[in-house]
């Protein structure tokens, strides 16, 4: 997987808040959840690799602040329901509303 997110990979990801970096893995996981309804799995994975490649970035910038148990499970959580059998039949509102929460707490604090 190649890195799409270069100038945020660099350093400028670590620079967000939390709030406002799992709203964007939110923009993507609609993005995905959107295109997936479309019926265009090609689109829809590339936008859940983005998402994957964000919330990587959120992991490796809250490595030390002990938040990681969270994310860790989100990535598990999502990767399951994306990519995998949805083993814990999560369903795309599901995610709608986990990341909707962030987005509008990251508009609130424009």
């Amino acid at each position: 997987m190649s890195v799409q997110h270069k100038d945020l990979a660099a350093g400028g990801w670590a620079e967000l808040s939390l709030v406002e970096q799992m709203a964007n893995v939110g923009s993507e996981v609609e993005r995905t959840i959107s295109w997936k309804k479309r019926k265009n799995d090609e689109y829809s994975a590339l936008a859940f690799e983005r998402a994957i490649e964000l919330l990587d970035l959120t992991i490796e910038a809250k490595k030390e602040s002990g938040k990681l148990r969270e994310l860790l499970r989100v990535r598990e959580l999502l990767a399951d329901h994306f990519a995998f059998e949805n083993q814990y039949c999560s369903k795309d509102e599901d995610w709608q509303k986990y990341f909707y929460a962030f987005t509008y707490a990251a508009r609130l604090n424009r």
